[in-house]
C-alpha cells in the first residue's frame, strides 16, 4: 500500500470535515488483508498530528462474544459460531457507541481479541474523548448492502454447499444486514473502498496475516483452516466487490500486491 491511498482517503476525510460540524464518521471496506487496518492507522495519525480528534473503530470489534455465537449455532444454524457474517455482530452496541459520540461524550470503543475469539472485557476498551471529529470505521463489510433472495440459491464455495445445503445460514446473514446494519451504515457520512483485484487473492492476503501474527506469537490458523475460515466471507466480499464500487465515495484499485492501480472519487 502506498501513499497514494492515504491521501485519496485523507481528501476525502477532510472534505466530510468541512462539510459537516460534529463527529464525521468514515467508512473504509476492503477484503482480509486489503490494508484497511493499516491505513485507518496511518490516516488517524496524520489527523493527530493536524490536533483533529480521530479514533478508529473496527466492525470486527463489535462481534459477538463466544458465548452469544455459540447460542446462535445451537438455535439458528452450526456456522454462526463462526464469526464473520452478519448476524454474528452486536449492532445495538456500536449503535450506542456512535450515540455517545454524536452527543459529544467520551465514549469507550469495544475491542475483540481475535486471538482467543472473544470479546476483551470493558475496562480494556480504550476510550474515544469528548468532541470527537471523526470516527473511521472500518471493516470488511462495512457499507454493505443485502444481495437479491434470487441470488442465495445456489452456493458459492463448497462450505455453503456441504454445510448450509439448504441456505438457512445464507439467508439469515442476508436479513440480517437488510436490517440494523443499514441503520449502522446509515450514520457513515463517506464510504472509502479499496478493492481487491478479486477474491482469488483473499486467501494469499489472509495467509500473510497470519503470518505476522505468528511472528507476534499468536496463536494461527494453518493453510486448510484458512481456506475453510474465508469461504465464510466469500459470497458477501464477491456482492461487494461488483456492487459498491459505483456508490462510494472514494475507490481504490488495488493489484494483488496491494499496490494501488487507480483512485476513483466522487466530485464533493
Amino acid at each position: 500500500m502506498t501513499g497514494t491511498a492515504l491521501d485519496a482517503v485523507d481528501r476525502l476525510a477532510l472534505r466530510l470535515l468541512d462539510d459537516k460540524e460534529g463527529l464525521v464518521i468514515l467508512g473504509l471496506c476492503g477484503a482480509q488483508g486489503s490494508g484497511k487496518s493499516m491505513l485507518a492507522g496511518a490516516l488517524e495519525a496524520r489527523m493527530t498530528r493536524r490536533g483533529i480528534a480521530t479514533a478508529i473503530l473496527s466492525i470486527d470489534d463489535l462481534y459477538l462474544t463466544r458465548a452469544e455465537r455459540a447460542l446462535l449455532a445451537r438455535t439458528v444454524h452450526p456456522l454462526l459460531r463462526t464469526r464473520g457474517v452478519p448476524g454474528t455482530h452486536d449492532i445495538a452496541l456500536g449503535m450506542a457507541v456512535l450515540d455517545d459520540l454524536a452527543a459529544g461524550h467520551p465514549a469507550r470503543l469495544p475491542r475483540f481479541d481475535k486471538a482467543v475469539d472473544d470479546r476483551l472485557p470493558e475496562d480494556a476498551w480504550p476510550i474515544a474523548p469528548a468532541g470527537l471529529r471523526l470516527l473511521i470505521l472500518e471493516g470488511w463489510c462495512v457499507g454493505a448492502r443485502p444481495q437479491p433472495a434470487a441470488a442465495l440459491d445456489a452456493p458459492v464455495n463448497a462450505l455453503e454447499r456441504d454445510e448450509d445445503g439448504d441456505g438457512r445460514w445464507r439467508h439469515f446473514a442476508n436479513v440480517a444486514l437488510a436490517g440494523d446494519y443499514q441503520a449502522l451504515f446509515g450514520r457513515i457520512d463517506g464510504l472509502a473502498l479499496l478493492a481487491a483485484p478479486g477474491f482469488d487473492v483473499v486467501q494469499r492476503w489472509r495467509t500473510q496475516q497470519e503470518g505476522d501474527l505468528r511472528a507476534d506469537g499468536s496463536a494461527v490458523m494453518n493453510p486448510d483452516q484458512i481456506a475453510r475460515f474465508i469461504q465464510h466471507y466469500e459470497r458477501l466480499t464477491r456482492h461487494i466487490l461488483r456492487e459498491m464500487p459505483a456508490r462510494a465515495d472514494l475507490v481504490v484499485q488495488l493489484d494483488a500486491r496491494r499496490g494501488v492501480t487507480a483512485v476513483q472519487a466522487k466530485a464533493g
